[in-house]
């Protein structure tokens, strides 16, 4: 079988190309053909893309990130959680490459599968984007997070008897950026819209657990930084403090940021307040892990 490869893809479309160029599997029946609005998100999602901020050559540090924006499952931030983001990493000589996935209208594995593709995508093509194959990182905001987190929890080196190469390569991120994440779908302090948005009004157990992630750290999940408000009424805090605390009784390498305040959503919006400073403490971290020179 011939495949599109996205190398060439993205010199066609300039920084947009589709994660699935050869046609979408599995499942892709949406409600209503896919919609923006208010200029900054989406919903009903059908042909999920890639948008792919490179930086210069001679700011590049071969570390790239793939960052889903958060919406509960039902809507996607793309701006202030997305685009913004991945300017911000390109301006540190990072990729951002910011994942329009689908969304699961009944079938909760949908935007898992899209995100393990977009992982391997990258890596596939790592040498022709300037990316050191071993720096690929997964971030996330609010849903986002929780689908980073799954991502960062749920992986494979790779599916062998695939005849798609790109399903060949690993989709195990290398390190992980969660923002104001949904970590759980315990009843007593998930985020329930996300929930049944996800696996919908069912009570299946073996579902529940299996999207809390908290539950699924091992010492292989990759290195993490945590990044949240005290004040956040929406997902509550404990949500990263498991995580983190499940991340440390594992042995992974973690860092976590309560602000005071800040609410929830803030994204790369400035506010004026001390949560404006998160991204530099991103970078810092990275330093600090040696993702970063």
């Amino acid at each position: 079988m011939l495949f599109t490869t996205i190398a060439m893809q993205l010199a066609v479309a300039q920084n947009v190309i589709k994660l699935w160029p050869n046609g979408v599997p599995g499942n892709n029946e949406c409600p209503q053909p896919e919609e923006t609005f208010e200029g900054k998100m989406v919903r009903f999602v059908s042909e999920p893309t890639l948008t792919v901020y490179l930086p210069d050559k001679e700011k590049n540090t071969g570390v790239a990130v793939v960052i889903c924006p958060g919406g509960g499952y039902w809507i996607e931030a793309m701006d202030h959680e997305g685009y913004a983001y991945a300017e911000y990493l390109q301006s540190k000589g990072v990729a951002g490459i910011v994942l329009k996935y689908r969304l699961p209208y009944g079938h909760h594995e949908i935007p898992l599968i899209d995100t393990q593709h977009a992982l391997r995508t990258v890596r596939y093509n790592a040498s022709a984007w300037g990316i050191n194959p071993g720096k690929i990182g997964i971030s996330g905001f609010s849903a986002g997070g929780h689908l980073a987190s799954t991502a960062a929890t749920h992986f494979d080196k790779g599916k062998t008897g695939s005849d798609n190469p790109i399903e060949k390569v690993s989709c195990r991120p290398d390190f992980a950026v969660l923002v104001y994440p949904v970590i759980t779908f315990n009843e007593g302090w998930g985020h329930m819209g996300s929930r049944e948005n996800l696996i919908g009004k069912n009570h299946d157990l073996k579902l529940i657990n299996y999207y809390s992630n908290e539950l699924q750290v091992t010492p292989e999940t990759p290195p993490t930084f945590l990044v949240l408000a005290d004040d956040d009424q929406t997902v509550p805090p404990r949500n990263s403090i498991e995580f983190y605390s499940a991340l440390k009784a594992n042995g992974v390498p973690a860092e976590l940021h309560i602000f005071r305040e800040g609410g929830h959503g803030f994204g790369m919006t400035k506010k004026g307040k001390p949560h404006d400073q998160w991204p530099q403490l991103l970078i810092d971290w990275m330093k600090a892990e040696k993702i970063l020179k």
